[in-house]
């Protein structure tokens, strides 16, 4: 397998307006929501390696918990916050006390969550800052004002969009430069590929960061029935996870995994590894260090044209049994 006590991990542009990032990320969703139970030491014990690692662009938002996560990360980093390039997001609207809204892009409830993001993380600035989702009754250039704002006061080094079409895109880069797009990416889901959103990105020089680059760990190989999954994961009401697609989806990975075997690496490494050279900066989410170590020897696996195009073989367009979400998560995007 890819070796892991000598994985360097370096540093890369993202976009085109100055910042610079490790070239793999950590998603740090899963330690607080979504995927069974928390286990908050060993999480905090995971950013830590990762920092150690040279991992050092870190994924949060509010809506992870709500809030627990930005504050599992903001104590995480405390002390060592000059070595991170921090991300948070907002979108959807939640009260203090947590009560969830509707999706909200308005200019006021933008500067609100910003102040509560920061409060919560235990700074004065975030690196990256991410409409998480475009609020359908709001303008985007009424949301890339308010976003332009927190800029000038110093709240925000750069801004980021997340699950967004090539349209809006352009329309709210005319406002304020974007330096990043976030959408689900991988071998399963292969969408900004078709959509323009990879194109347009890199037509405007906007990094593009692919979150669930596994697959939302189908990917790994480790997953081959639904009683895989905790009681309380999430993933068990997502389509790629049903019973009746979730066979299919795990002949897919069983081929991949013959390709990885052959490689010397895991089937993780070489998902993400494709992900790397697609001229992406991947956010796998992990809260287990056992598992940021194995995806950050991805970062040394050299992936060939024959590799690629192997891989192309595989898992093409479409490939997945299912929709990558619900109807009711698809129904949030822009895209």
């Amino acid at each position: 397998m890819a070796e892991q006590s000598s994985t360097t991990i370096t540093r890369r542009p993202l976009g085109s307006q100055g910042l610079l990032v490790s070239t793999q990320g950590l998603g740090c969703m899963g330690m607080s929501a979504a995927y069974g139970a928390r286990d908050d030491e060993e999480s905090t014990a995971t950013v830590h390696r990762a920092l150690d690692l040279g991992i050092t662009f870190l994924d949060t938002a509010e809506a992870y918990g709500p809030f627990t996560n930005e504050i599992l990360v903001g104590k995480a980093i405390a002390g060592r916050r000059e070595e991170v390039q921090l991300a948070t997001k907002f979108a959807t609207e939640f009260d203090d006390d947590g009560t969830r809204h509707a999706v909200n892009g308005r200019p006021e409830y933008a500067h609100r969550a910003i102040d509560r993001s920061l409060r919560h993380l235990g700074t004065d600035y975030v690196d990256l800052y991410y409409l998480h989702r475009v609020d359908p009754d709001v303008p985007i250039e009424d949301t890339m004002d308010a976003m332009a704002d927190m800029f000038m006061a110093g709240k925000i080094r750069y801004v980021g969009l997340s699950e967004v079409s090539p349209e809006t895109i352009r329309r709210a880069h005319l406002i304020h430069p974007i330096t990043a797009v976030q959408s689900e990416y991988s071998l399963f889901a292969r969408g900004p590929e078709l959509d323009g959103v990879l194109r347009t990105c890199r037509e405007l020089g906007i990094g593009f960061v692919p979150y669930s680059p596994l697959g939302r760990g189908f990917l790994t190989g480790e997953i081959t029935s639904v009683d895989d999954l905790a009681p309380d994961d999430a993933r068990r009401g997502l389509p790629w996870f049903s019973p009746e697609n979730i066979a299919r989806n795990v002949a897919v990975v069983e081929v991949l995994k013959t390709l990885a075997e052959a490689k010397g690496v895991t089937a993780s490494q070489l998902a993400l590894a494709w992900v790397l050279a697609q001229d992406t900066v991947p956010i796998p989410g992990t809260k287990r260090r056992r598992w940021l170590e194995e995806n950050a020897a991805a970062a040394s696996v050299k992936l060939t044209t024959a590799d690629l195009a192997a891989i192309d073989k595989a898992a093409p367009h479409g490939v997945a049994a299912g929709e990558r979400n619900t109807p009711q998560g698809l129904a949030t995007t822009n895209r």
